[in-house]
């Protein structure tokens, strides 16, 4: 059972960098050359979560998960700088999240919020947005370095990382790990299905009032409107549904759902909601090509779309 999830985990892991690389590089090209059929607003937030995105591949993925099961030791392994990539795996995680967030947030005031639209969903305010969750977050992270201690040392040189014994016994760490369990991704878990929820009743809402007006007027004629809005509806479902579906195995992992399961299903259920985590992290793309026309055009030919 162990050796059979072990070769499916890394086959997993090497299919998804192949795919996530280039997948994410072309999104980031796309989306820094604009006229993909979105707001700057919105540009901004999806360039920032690629971006992030394609990060978690390579530090996430490649440097930890490939390295680990097909290459040896090497300098990465050293207790000093494993830690560092530590802090950096958890930095991306939590920021690819917490961006998600704030799409999710400035979806919402767009499409309910009239009065606060015009103020809020700005380019300035999606840059200041996004540095101010980069920086508080990077400062959450800085404690992680110091949660390590060497696993062995070679010629005075420490080896590996592992979680030192104050990590688990000492009341400090223990609430330290129970907040970072709720910031990510309990809490923004139960926020995007909030937003969403809020969502979808102004929607529904909107859409009934609009139609009984329109039924009052002749003729067929086109809603640009409803047409916007649905696109910027489409996307952030898309994007928001696809994270609660992947992200959702691992929150059962955190209440200790797989408790009643042996070893070998505890084991199998960690693995199995570490890669679903993980693959959240090149799926966004594939969203972006089936819900916007403009995009799937730019995708035909991304070498001309992005360096044309």
């Amino acid at each position: 059972m162990r050796d059979l999830i072990r070769t499916v985990r890394k086959i997993f892991y090497v299919v998804l960098s192949i795919i996530g690389f280039p997948v994410n590089l072309v999104t980031v090209g796309i989306l820094l050359r604009g006229n993909c059929g979105l707001s700057t607003c919105s540009r901004r937030y999806l360039l920032a979560m690629a971006m992030v995105d394609l990060f978690v591949v390579i530090i996430e993925i490649i440097l930890e998960r490939i390295k680990h099961d097909f290459f040896p030791p090497s300098f990465l392994d050293i207790t000093p700088v494993c830690s560092v990539h530590a802090v950096l795996r958890r930095l991306l995680i939590d920021c690819s999240v917490w961006y998600t967030i704030a799409f999710t947030f400035d979806r919402y005031v767009t499409i309910c919020c009239e009065k606060l639209k015009t103020k809020y969903c700005t380019q300035k305010t999606a840059t200041v947005v996004l540095a101010t969750i980069s920086c508080l977050l990077f400062l959450k992270c800085i404690p992680t370095y110091f949660r390590f201690e060497p696993y062995e040392i070679i010629d005075n040189v420490p080896w590996y990382c592992m979680n030192s014994g104050a990590y688990y016994y000492d009341p400090v760490w223990k609430g330290f790990n129970d907040f970072e369990k709720i910031l990510t991704p309990i809490f923004p878990f139960g926020l995007i299905l909030f937003l969403n929820a809020l969502t979808v009743k102004h929607i529904l809402v909107a859409s009934q009032v609009r139609k009984g007006l329109k039924g009052q007027m002749k003729g067929n004629s086109s809603d640009p409107e409803m047409e916007s809005r649905r696109q910027c509806i489409i996307l952030l479902f898309v994007i928001s549904g696809n994270f609660i579906l992947l992200w959702l195995l691992y929150i059962l992992y955190y209440f200790d759902i797989d408790a009643p399961l042996d070893s070998d299903g505890e084991y199998a259920f960690e693995r199995v909601a570490y890669m679903l985590r993980n693959l959240n992290c090149c799926t966004n793309t594939i969203f972006y090509v089936a819900s916007l026309s403009k995009f799937r055009e730019k995708l035909r030919n991304p070498l001309e779309a992005i360096f044309a």
